[in-house]
């Protein structure tokens, strides 16, 4: 089950959240946008401090009650998805958003990069996914 989608711009600034399910608690707006920024801090130590070469931060924070999976962009933007523990094939997923934002998002003529995202086109398109992943898994 598919609970949220966060999507973080390269400086740690929240530019699209939706929950689609009564899953997790409600957080606030401004909730939201400390996770972001907390998120996006512990990413960058964690790229850090790996002893992987080249490695590029957190994928995945795993505990007993959910999951967040991190797809970052060579851009730097970051995709968080928040799932059940048992959610298969999630960084799929993932991808699949990625795909999405370029295609609704970024070819977009009136939307400004680094903006919060406010396109009916990639919402709707983003919860037919979500729709679809969230009734085979």
């Amino acid at each position: 089950m598919l609970h949220a989608l966060l999507i973080i711009n390269k400086a740690g600034g929240l530019i699209y959240n939706r929950d689609f399910t009564d899953g997790l608690a409600k957080l606030t707006t401004n909730e939201y946008l400390v996770m972001a920024g907390t998120f996006h801090g512990v990413h960058a130590i964690t790229s850090r401090i790996s002893p992987v070469p080249g490695s590029s931060g957190m994928e995945v924070l795993e505990t007993d009650t959910f999951k967040i999976f991190c797809f970052q962009t060579l851009t730097g933007v970051k995709f968080l998805l928040i799932t059940d523990p048992s959610q298969p094939n999630a960084d799929a997923t993932t991808r699949k958003v990625y795909e999405l934002y370029a295609d609704y998002v970024m070819k977009n003529p009136f939307y400004n990069p680094e903006m919060p995202i406010r396109i009916e086109l990639f919402d709707s398109n983003v919860q037919k996914l979500v729709r679809q992943t969230n009734a085979t898994g």
